[in-house]
């Protein structure tokens, strides 16, 4: 029996560094998720953007429990206007007005779909989706906040043993027990990153 499960985590911390340099890191992909305990590689293909992980868990009878994502990476700047000023149309903004009026950035992640399955059950070959925003923020001077949501969805194979329980109930656990592992992957993936910038601090 298939079952599709969803995970979420997040969180919000306080980077002691410059918004500039704060942006710069978190945008290398591949850096980042290094930090991610699950996360066994992460490497470009050959699309714009796009990123390929493989995550490797173990499932409870000991076997290797492999996902892969596909992921496309943009960013987004996030300027914010003074009253006094109309814009109806974003293009229509200078290189000065965007500089000007920063207050922030974000850094999104898609699940991109592809023509051929990734999956391979008998294998322990599963394939996911993930679904991640980093909004960017200067505080003050010296300082970043950065607020982290993610989604991952993965569809796997249930075992014989927990079909007799009800599938609601099931999905319900499951949900609840990824989202657990998740947050604290999350958690443990930021105190990595936060080696590298002295110190930071929960929001």
């Amino acid at each position: 029996m298939e079952m599709e499960a969803t995970g979420k985590s997040r969180g919000e911390w306080i980077f002691h560094d410059e918004f500039d340099r704060t942006v710069s890191y978190l945008s290398d992909h591949a850096k980042i998720l290094g930090f991610n305990p699950f996360c066994y590689k992460v490497e470009r293909v050959d699309l714009e953007n796009v990123f390929k992980w493989h995550f490797r868990v173990t499932d409870p009878q000991n076997n290797p429990f492999d996902v892969i994502f596909y992921v496309k990476q943009f960013d987004e700047i996030l300027v914010e206007l003074p009253p006094d000023l109309q814009c109806d149309n974003p293009d229509e903004l200078s290189d000065e007005m965007i500089k000007a009026y920063t207050v922030g950035k974000k850094i999104c992640w898609r699940h991109h779909p592809l023509m051929n399955p990734v999956d391979d059950p008998k294998n322990y070959l599963f394939e996911g989706k993930a679904f991640a925003e980093m909004y960017v923020h200067p505080v003050m001077t010296g300082k970043t906040r950065v607020h982290f949501d993610l989604k991952i969805n993965v569809k796997f194979v249930l075992y014989p043993a927990f079909r007799i329980i009800p599938e609601q109930i099931i999905r319900a656990m499951t949900n609840a027990g990824m989202s657990i592992i998740m947050q604290t992957a999350t958690n443990k993936m930021f105190q990595g990153i936060s080696k590298d910038f002295g110190f930071t601090e929960h929001a």
